[in-house]
């Protein structure tokens, strides 16, 4: 990944006495190996993260209580009335009093960087947490040490300054890192963002998998073509999600198309949709990675049971009687047979 880097600069955030303090960087780093080796991997952690939000800065339609400054430090530092250094210190000061507010003795590093990107400007900020482990110090001992843990970013969101200059109207220039089901780790990020989520990724992507299977069933393909669209689908929304662009439900059509030409394309589908009660897909939106999944694989789990097959399995190693509420099995596993088979002391 070709990034060229325009500033970077990193703040230190730390706990003492259940306090949380800060330490300001006086300057930017410099452009060396090393930070574009740091920046290249956060971004890959970046764009592999499965599950996404997208948002824009709040407005005064939004009706918020409190709104932070950063959009208008970001502004300032945008029309020059800013060095970035500044910045980024009056941005650490924002996300310090965030973390005061939701009592979050958070230690790790505040990183703020700007760069380009196939012709695009980016800001990047991710709070960058630390992992304490064990290293061999030249005397031969054994010594503690504190190093970055890229991998478990979980605070980061990466601002599109290109497409807020061009249409500040846009809802979704912003993205970051969704939290995990049932937590609400942004939150308090968002707020020193001074943003709110606008575009709901696993909604639309939900609604593109319920679209392509009610195109195979109104086209009344046999189930073998239905299977073979649902797996073009997810191939051409598997690659878009892995570049970071958004799915456009024009190429999908044709995609459609040349796998399996039908009296009505998936785009003039699509488009009728909004002449019924179900809500029309956008004309482009970024994938839910997981939901992208229910394309090709039947999963579910409840009531102790966990069960996941790909769709090509259905009516062969698997089988399902919807009126008996059965599913049948052909064949497990070998690393469940094998645990079976000892449960019930068979010999392999």
């Amino acid at each position: 990944m070709q990034l060229a880097i325009e500033n970077s600069i990193i703040h230190q955030f730390y706990s003492h006495d259940d306090q949380i303090g800060l330490r300001l960087a006086p300057e930017p780093l410099s452009d060396d190996e090393q930070l574009h080796e740091l920046l290249e991997e956060l971004t890959t952690v970046y764009t592999s993260k499965p599950a996404k939000g997208y948002a824009s800065f709040l407005t005064e339609a939004d009706e918020a209580e409190e709104v932070s400054d950063f959009p208008v430090l970001l502004k300032q530092w945008q029309a020059q009335e800013l060095e970035f250094v500044e910045l980024s210190q009056r941005a650490a000061k924002l996300l310090l009093e965030q973390l005061q507010n939701y009592q979050m003795l958070e230690a790790g590093f505040l990183l703020v960087t700007r760069y380009q990107h196939l012709s695009t400007d980016y800001l990047l900020v991710a709070f960058l947490p630390v992992k304490v482990g064990v290293t061999i110090n030249p005397n031969l001992a054994v010594d503690r040490s504190s190093q970055l843990d890229i991998s478990k970013v979980q605070l980061a969101a990466r601002i599109d300054l290109t497409e807020w200059q061009t249409d500040p109207e846009s809802q979704r220039y912003i993205s970051f890192i969704k939290g995990r089901a049932g937590r609400k780790v942004s939150d308090f990020f968002l707020d020193f963002l001074g943003c709110t989520e606008r575009l709901d990724a696993k909604s639309q992507t939900k609604r593109l998998v319920d679209a392509v299977t009610e195109f195979g069933k109104q086209a009344e393909l046999p189930p073998e073509q239905r299977q073979s669209l649902n797996a073009v689908a997810y191939e051409y929304c598997d690659q878009q999600w892995k570049q970071g662009e958004d799915v456009k439900v024009k190429d999908l059509s044709e995609h459609f198309s040349q796998a399996q030409p039908t009296e009505r394309s998936f785009e003039e589908f699509t488009q009728a949709l909004s002449h019924e009660d179900k809500p029309a897909l956008d004309e482009s939106f970024p994938t839910d990675r997981s939901t992208l999944r229910k394309l090709v694989k039947f999963q579910g789990q409840g009531g102790g049971v966990s069960v996941a097959f790909d769709h090509t399995q259905l009516g062969e190693r698997v089988e399902y009687d919807p009126e008996t509420d059965k599913l049948t099995i052909h064949g497990t596993p070998p690393n469940l047979r094998d645990q079976l088979r000892r449960y019930f002391g068979i010999d392999s």
